[in-house]
């Protein structure tokens, strides 16, 4: 059969641009932090993704036709920090915290949507260790040493304490868990094929982007932020973060790496704080404005941007919390002034909820959380949605 040397031509030039396409870098992101970069939302806690329109869609992303949290077929990930070892597998239920139940972090949805919006594999490299700062745990190498402030020193005096040991297990500290997960990234990056099957070595890869994820242990710590909750009183902390985006690109030689900070925002919108909660919306506030500050400077536009995890705070939930603490409150009064007899004092509290919410709000509350505020309620739908946003934000930057 006689083929034309233009039609001939035509199908080398068709096969080698499908080969060009088949062979595009695999595109690996990386998130770090604290714990709730690790997340403490356990799988119980999806029941609720459900109950609300605006999450529902959601909830239909991450679980299979029986309900089960998905397994996802083109996500890989690298997670160090979370468990007692390194865990590796296609992405899916299990790569949040360790310890008692199967949790999530924002890594589930963001894999999920991040991969919905390149439409085509990628990698996750996670490093997230609980209670770590960036003033010394993550500090990174152009921040230079961490100095003791006059205050401290003076208290460390008083206490009798050996200043030179501390100044020592401090400058051996700093450091630490930015190198680690500097080092762990790297690995994962001499050895993609251990982590992702049939990796194409010769197409490579490309660093994607980047998450922050931490902020409770500096947002806490008065002595190295003196003043907390007056304006500048964790300009420190900017300080730090720019150099630490700085060096993280760095170090992993990928100038203008899209970056984003996810500003801690546990306890929800500050305005929307009830009145027991008011005394730390200064703390709160200062804190937040420092960590989103390194995205306006002129030298970070266009490439980091910052999330206000609080607007994915659940404020049903909050609320309804809140109004079962009022019942066991009215209660306990009520067994204090005995008109209540104490054993029956958890029959009483259960009747006055089951009149008191509907068979929707008791799925809420039986459901919507699983650790405490600070860990963003260990609520599926709050770090579900937060690592929604963390892919957008990416997404938005790389023109997705």
């Amino acid at each position: 059969m006689f083929r034309s040397p233009s039609i001939i031509a035509l199908a080398f030039v068709l096969a080698a641009a499908t080969a060009t396409a088949a062979a595009k870098p695999l595109k690996v992101y990386i998130l770090a932090g604290q714990s709730n970069m690790q997340g403490h939302a356990d799988i119980r806690t999806f029941d609720v993704i459900g109950l609300d329109p605006e999450t529902a869609p959601m909830l239909a992303a991450m679980v299979d036709g029986q309900g089960d949290p998905i397994v996802c077929e083109d996500v890989w990930i690298s997670s160090l920090g979370s468990a007692d070892e390194v865990k590796t597998g296609r992405l899916t239920a299990g790569y949040g915290a360790g310890g008692r139940g199967v949790k999530i972090g924002p890594e589930f949805t963001f894999g999920i949507y991040m991969q919905k919006q390149v439409g085509e594999p990628i990698l996750i490299i996670k490093t997230a260790w609980g209670g770590k700062s960036i003033n010394t745990d993550f500090r990174p190498p152009s921040a230079g040493a961490y100095e003791f402030n006059q205050e401290q020193l003076a208290n460390f005096e008083k206490q009798g304490k050996d200043i030179d040991a501390i100044k020592a297990e401090k400058a051996e500290a700093t450091g630490h868990y930015y190198r680690l997960m500097i080092e762990h990234v790297e690995a994962v990056l001499a050895d993609i094929g251990a982590v992702v099957p049939g990796y194409d070595a010769e197409a490579g890869h490309e660093l994607a982007g980047f998450v922050w994820f931490q902020g409770w242990n500096d947002m806490v710590d008065g002595g190295t932020y003196q003043g907390r909750g007056n304006p500048g009183s964790y300009d420190a902390y900017s300080e730090v973060l720019a150099h630490f985006i700085r060096d993280v690109r760095k170090d992993l030689d990928a100038p203008g790496l899209p970056f984003v900070i996810g500003v801690m925002g546990a306890g929800g919108p500050i305005d929307a704080y009830p009145p027991e909660k008011r005394r730390y919306a200064g703390i709160h506030g200062e804190f937040r404005n420092a960590m989103a500050a390194p995205a306006e400077l002129p030298e970070f536009r266009g490439n980091v941007v910052a999330v206000r995890t609080e607007d994915y705070w659940d404020l049903e939930l909050e609320a309804l919390r809140a109004k079962e603490r009022g019942i066991a409150q009215e209660v306990k009064k009520l067994v204090e002034a005995g008109e209540v007899e104490k054993s029956a004092e958890r029959e009483e509290v259960e009747k006055r909820k089951a009149a008191a919410f509907d068979e929707r709000e008791q799925r809420i509350l039986a459901n919507g959380a699983s650790n405490a505020e600070y860990h963003y309620l260990g609520s599926a739908k709050i770090l579900g949605s937060i690592g929604k946003a963390f892919a957008e934000a990416l997404g938005t930057m790389a023109g997705e």
